[in-house]
């Protein structure tokens, strides 16, 4: 519930910096690594959002993968989820760099 009421006050302070009344569409993207839960967010984003300028938007998920950089490997590689090794060598000095966060990609407004 708190994941969707951030997402409505980013809507209603950008709809005062971005002149606009009414949001259609919100397409979120969520990291697989991301402890944000999609079915949760889609069940909250409708209550969250009624009565405001989101009432009745449709709300698309984006799931991205997950990246960390391999110290051992020097390269860039996937990771499916925390605390695992790295897929190439095995080891554990990775440093994530993709796949945990939530953001805002793309409105669709009036």
């Amino acid at each position: 519930m708190s994941l969707c009421e951030g997402v409505l006050r980013i809507l209603e302070e950008q709809a005062g910096v971005q002149n606009y009344s009414r949001v259609r569409r919100v397409t979120l993207e969520i990291g697989m690594l991301s402890t944000a839960v999609p079915e949760s967010i889609e069940m909250c984003f409708g209550a969250v959002t009624r009565g405001t300028l989101a009432d009745g938007a449709a709300l698309e998920i984006v799931r991205t993968p997950g990246e960390a950089w391999c110290k051992k490997c020097a390269a860039s590689v996937p990771v499916k989820e925390r605390y695992t090794p790295c897929p190439r060598c095995g080891g554990f000095d990775l440093e994530l760099r993709a796949g945990d966060g939530l953001r805002i990609k793309e409105l669709e407004v009036d």
